[in-house]
């Protein structure tokens, strides 16, 4: 029960994380160029800009991370330290000021940039946390699947909530739509920051690393540790994956959907089929998917599954842009959606799971307890991701000429609408097969993570011998 307790306990943290973050990934792009009033250009610089500098700041919390030493631990303390200013930062991103063009413009980076040097400094953290709660692989991938199982269930509350919420605020209290998206934030910041209490209240670290490198050793050792390497190449791919379709929905449903469109159930009735609709469905898919994370990977390895999956959403996604805008249209989307998310939802838990073994490689090689520079690499890939496909849907759509004071009035452009399908088709598609291509030459199998993992016990315990790697055998582990 102790140790269930504690998974849930996990779980509460990414459940946080996940609230925001989705909110940003999806509805930011749209709440810049049509509620916040931004043009689709200056939005997508802001959002490259800003994700570029999380990103980058991500390896320099790991370090602060990993040299942390206090009664609590590493990382489990900036669960308690930054959640209130996790939640501040999230209200006043989402706040409109009356200032002119240039002055908005100001607030939306500083309000962007603070928040996300926020998130950083809890979600880093948060994440490195994973390599020393249990030092046992498989419970790895268990508090992974915990992690990513709560993590959807507050990404379907804040999602299939947000129109609700903001509609809420609008129809009971009179508010802007520029007030409603920010009291909408008010709710979210403040369940987030409960969620992250608990976190910190339910979760203790165990495994205490081994070390005996400098932090200039830290980064010559991760800048040659191949694995490391490849996982992030696969690992931004599958986040570009995620944003690109993700950050396009809200113009989907705006300007191919409609605001009448219903799902029809015959004699039943029917109801409205709009994108908090599509996405929430699409994180109950998703939690599925979790569940299905360790039976699957346990059969297949971690490697193969990653592999299988993504060819999976190669397929998938490519289908997409052959459904009819119809009655039936919507079914086969919502279909789609379904089994595209069940997908993506199993390979979540087996990235975060994956690093933690690329952590344990760069112990036994190198000897560096870098978990926290090793993780931060992980948000790192999903910041550059989440970067480079949040402003790539605002300049694909100025490229193609979408006009901002026309969402929602069906009069875009007809290469406005291509794009938009080809952004919900065959882009998602195209980074998906990236992503098999590099994952290929992944090199930790079932079989070296198990030998790792052994050696890794003995050093740790201070007991060396024949399972500990001696300076020759620390050079074969360089060829894997």
């Amino acid at each position: 029960m102790k140790n269930l307790k504690e998974k849930i306990g996990y779980g509460f943290g990414d459940m946080a994380s996940s609230m925001f973050w989705k909110v940003f990934s999806y509805y930011l792009p749209f709440f810049y160029s049509n509620i916040f009033g931004l043009s689709l250009v200056d939005a997508g610089i802001l959002v490259l800009v800003t994700r570029v500098w999380d990103a980058v700041s991500d390896p320099m919390m790991g370090i602060v991370a990993d040299r942390t030493r206090t009664r609590w631990g590493k990382y489990r303390p900036y669960l308690l330290w930054v959640a209130a200013p996790f939640s501040v930062c999230g209200i006043l991103l989402f706040t409109t000021p009356d200032f002119s063009y240039a002055g908005k413009l100001l607030w939306a980076y500083v309000t962007y940039i603070l928040m996300m040097t926020v998130y950083t400094g809890i979600n880093v953290p948060y994440g490195a946390m994973l390599g020393v709660v249990t030092d046992n692989p498989r419970e790895k991938t268990v508090f992974s699947s915990f992690r990513m199982l709560f993590a959807y269930g507050g990404s379907f509350v804040a999602l299939f909530s947000w129109d609700p919420l903001c509609r809420f605020f609008q129809a009971s209290f009179g508010a802007s739509p520029a007030s409603s998206w920010q009291f909408a934030m008010v709710v979210i910041a403040a369940a987030c920051f409960v969620l992250f209490l608990c976190c910190f209240g339910m979760t203790r670290e165990r495994v205490h690393t081994v070390s005996t490198a400098s932090v200039g050793k830290d980064f010559r050792s991760l800048l040659s540790n191949r694995p490391w390497w490849l996982l992030i190449g696969a690992a931004l791919c599958f986040n570009l994956f995620n944003t690109v379709r993700g950050a396009t929905v809200a113009y989907f449903f705006a300007d191919v959907i409609g605001e009448e469109a219903h799902l029809s159930f015959g004699h039943w009735g029917n109801i409205l089929f709009y994108s908090g609709l599509f996405l929430g469905i699409g994180e109950i898919a998703n939690m599925v998917g979790v569940a299905l994370a360790v039976p699957i990977s346990g059969r297949l390895g971690k490697k193969n599954t990653f592999i299988t999956v993504n060819m999976a959403l190669v397929v998938f996604s490519g289908l997409f842009w052959f459904v009819p805008v119809s009655a039936s249209g919507y079914w086969l989307m919502l279909g789609l959606q379904v089994l595209i998310s069940v997908l993506t939802g199993l390979m979540s838990p087996l990235v975060w799971s994956m690093y933690a073994d690329v952590s344990d490689y760069a112990e036994l090689r190198y000897r560096t307890a870098s978990t926290g520079l090793i993780f931060s690499s992980s948000s790192m890939a999903q910041k550059f991701g989440g970067a480079v496909g949040g402003a790539a849907v605002l300049w694909l759509l100025s490229a193609f000429g979408y006009q901002e004071s026309l969402a929602g009035s069906a009069a875009q452009p007809e290469a406005a609408i291509s794009c938009l399908w080809f952004m919900m088709s065959w882009l998602p598609a195209i980074v998906a097969l990236l992503a098999v291509g590099v994952a290929s030459f992944y090199p930790l199998t079932t079989e070296a993570v198990n030998d790792i993992v052994e050696r890794l016990r003995h050093l740790r315990a201070g007991t060396p011998g024949k399972d500990v790697p001696t300076e020759d055998e620390m050079t074969d582990f360089a060829n894997v």
